[in-house]
């Protein structure tokens, strides 16, 4: 019932970025995910959020994980169109100089499995115990991870 204003919208996300600040937290084994994931693709990896730029590279941070991701942070807001839009993922893609069939996603939802699957990428679901994968396997997600540490035991050659 409240309209949504330049005022609004700017306190809204002061408290949003409060709150992340003070209770985001890694999800476990994705420090290990991430490293590993990051040698074995010699750094070709990037992150692709329906999110806008500041909440992701401040969520990264946080979490310790931004340096793994340095310059190759891709944000909805940014593009023409955002989620469940291919854009994002595509200028990931792109920027990794990657043909995006030759991609992997992971998300966690099944607007982002939807522009995962319409940029063309291969789609695997972050979903631990507890969530309903129906939603997530219609959306076009091929696997489905209950933890993290799944990503690395992956792509072990």
């Amino acid at each position: 019932g409240v309209p949504l204003t330049d005022e609004w919208l700017q306190r809204f996300f002061e408290r949003r970025n409060v709150q992340l600040e003070q209770n985001i937290r890694a999800i476990e084994g994705v420090h290990e995910a991430v490293a590993h994931l990051h040698e074995h693709c010699e750094g070709r990896i990037a992150v692709a959020s329906g999110a806008d730029r500041f909440k992701v590279e401040m969520m990264l941070r946080k979490v310790g994980l931004h340096h793994f991701f340095d310059g190759r942070i891709f944000s909805g807001h940014e593009m023409p169109r955002s989620k469940p839009h291919p854009d994002v993922y595509l200028a990931a893609a792109a920027h990794l100089q990657v043909d995006p069939a030759r991609c992997l996603v992971v998300e966690d939802t099944t607007v982002g499995i939807t522009a995962g699957v319409a940029a063309g990428a291969t789609v695997w679901a972050y979903a631990p115990a507890g969530v309903d994968v129906q939603p997530l396997r219609q959306a076009g997600a091929v696997r489905f991870l209950s933890g993290m540490h799944e990503l690395r035991l992956s792509t072990k050659a």
